[in-house]
C-alpha cells in the first residue's frame, strides 16, 4: 500500500504521522455526492487505548 499521511495523533494506527492501518475506508459526510475533503470522513479511524 503507498504511503498514507495522517494528522490524526489520536488513532491508534497512526505511527509517526502516517496510516498503517491494513485497509482504509473512506465515506461521505452526510451527503449524497462530495466535491472536496470537507465531505468526506475516514471510517478506518480507531482510538488509541
Amino acid at each position: 500500500m503507498p504511503s498514507i499521511k495522517c494528522s490524526v495523533t489520536e488513532c491508534d494506527y497512526n505511527k509517526a504521522v502516517e496510516c498503517h492501518a491494513p485497509m482504509i475506508q473512506v465515506d461521505r459526510n452526510n451527503s449524497s455526492s462530495a466535491s472536496n475533503s470537507d465531505q468526506t470522513k475516514c471510517e478506518t479511524f480507531k482510538p488509541k487505548m
